[in-house]
């Protein structure tokens, strides 16, 4: 349940430079031809962009090859290279390059290009393509949290389908959609680039990958920041439970957001009566769709998808004020957004793949019951998020252990209150990588460096880009 970092949230600034983006790279010949990226690749201007060959399975270096689009902004002539990874896992990577560019300080721009890429199975890569989904769900949907057995078994059969209908178009292709092989198209890409070492930024899943990457190629690691750190000690499957809690407590931080701006939106001056409107509005739409296809569910999306970022949270008090007032158009536009993307195959395709999803339903069914408790806003919309995990058609990926003592010094970057990745796993990310770094910002934005300003983070990031020096563990007042 990551997400990329958000394109809004980071002024851009343009830094290419074509002329030298098309040049070969001072430390060594590029193997990579550089050109302007394909239009319909989202590349903003002044981005530019290469293909990659690298093999299918790695196992067989000289069998099947696919490709990965890697992107640039910068010259090739830096003294830096960083490497960039937004999140996901399967998010796409063309144009982050230029939102990092742009919020990176100009001393730091001086000194490095940066790059991203679309990884394998995503977008311009070599696609996880599992077909068309769009009539697998109706609007309004099912209710996340089941009302009766019937529900639940409807919840199911859909979840099936999307591992039925992706084991059939892409079965060649899942069993080599996996963080490890990711890692080693890094370091593929590192090699075309002429790098001894690549600097590394990675955010929410593209921390687990960076230490990944690091742990596998630590004579290649060169800086990296990671920041909202996913727990490397616990299954994919785990870690939602951990979301859970975390997201939860988000959702009473902006019932309580939202209480102390009653002068604004009227929903009253306390928590709980901010939440009884929540739940009237939730109540009315079970009752009577808004739109005819906004119900119970939908609202539910548009709560979720606020809980990463505050600047989301004026939407969703707009939303109730606006409902109370006859007009449902945000509900209605948060559902025709999901008619749009009502399964991420790339996402699942890499979370299928790792160890510990239980393979019984009945397991799926108690734990959540039980999560539903501490989390009833959440628990059971996190569990069919990922559902079709239970039945995937190809069996789980050994994974590499993160962290070993060649792993060189890295700097994780964690918010207090991070609902998509919760504090414990940056805290135990630190502790399996020798000799890192771990600030924590007091506040509960998701992957929101160089998003948001915060001069105690910027300026300990700066330093450690600039010159490699780590700063000390400590904390952070919270974004501005």
């Amino acid at each position: 349940m990551t997400k990329v970092l958000r394109a809004a949230a980071i002024g851009v600034v343009v830094v290419s430079l074509a002329a030298q983006l098309t040049a070969p790279a001072v430390a060594a010949p590029t193997k990579l031809k550089w050109s302007e990226c394909p239009p319909d690749a989202g590349a903003p201007r002044g981005t530019y962009c290469a293909t990659l060959k690298v093999p299918l399975d790695y196992a067989k270096p000289n069998g099947r090859q696919i490709t990965l689009m890697v992107s640039a902004v910068g010259s090739l002539s830096a003294k830096h290279y960083m490497l960039v990874n937004p999140g996901g896992p399967g998010a796409s990577g063309i144009g982050v390059e230029h939102q990092v560019s742009g919020g990176l300080p100009e001393k730091v721009n001086d000194q490095y290009a940066v790059f991203s890429f679309d990884p394998r199975g995503v977008g311009k890569s070599t696609p996880v393509d599992c077909g068309d989904f769009s009539k697998l769900v109706k609007h309004p949907a099912l209710p996340y949290k089941p009302a009766n057995a019937k529900q639940e078994q409807q919840r199911i059969q859909q979840a099936k389908q999307v591992a039925d209908q992706c084991g059939r178009k892409a079965k060649d292709l899942l069993p080599y959609i996996t963080t490890d092989n990711t890692a080693r198209d890094m370091d593929r890409i590192r090699i075309a680039l002429g790098r001894d070492k690549i600097d590394y930024l990675g955010y929410s899943y593209g921390t687990k990958l960076g230490a990944t990457y690091a742990t596998m190629f630590p004579q290649h690691t060169g800086r990296m920041i990671l920041n909202s750190v996913v727990d490397p000690l616990v299954s994919t499957y785990r870690s939602g439970y951990e979301q859970d809690t975390a997201l939860q407590a988000r959702v009473q931080a902006l019932f309580a957001w939202i209480a102390a701006r009653d002068k604004t939106y009227h929903l009253g001056k306390a928590a709980k009566t901010v939440q009884a409107a929540w739940e009237k509005l939730r109540s009315d739409v079970a009752k009577k769709p808004a739109g005819g296809r906004a119900g119970i569910s939908e609202v539910d999306d548009l709560l979720a998808g606020s809980l990463y970022t505050d600047d989301q949270w004026p939407d969703v008090a707009d939303a109730i004020v606006q409902y109370r007032h006859g007009d449902p158009s945000a509900l209605l536009s948060v559902t025709d957004q999901l008619a749009l993307q009502a399964v991420d195959p790339a996402m699942l395709a890499y979370n299928c793949t790792d160890p510990g999803w239980p393979r019984s339903w009945s397991t799926w069914h108690w734990e959540t019951r039980i999560a539903d408790h501490r989390a009833p806003y959440i628990a059971w919309l996190n569990t069919w998020y990922s559902a079709p995990c239970a039945f995937w058609p190809v069996g789980p990926v050994q994974q590499t252990k993160i962290g070993s003592s060649k792993v060189p010094p890295i700097l994780l970057i964690q918010p207090r209150y991070d609902g998509p990745t919760p504090l414990i796993g940056a805290r135990r990310m630190h502790a399996v990588l020798p000799g890192s770094r771990l600030l924590v910002e007091n506040g509960g934005n998701h992957a929101s460096y160089l998003g948001r300003p915060n001069p105690c983070i910027d300026t300990k990031a700066t330093q450690y880009w600039l010159t490699g020096q780590l700063p000390a563990d400590g904390n952070c007042p919270a974004s501005v």
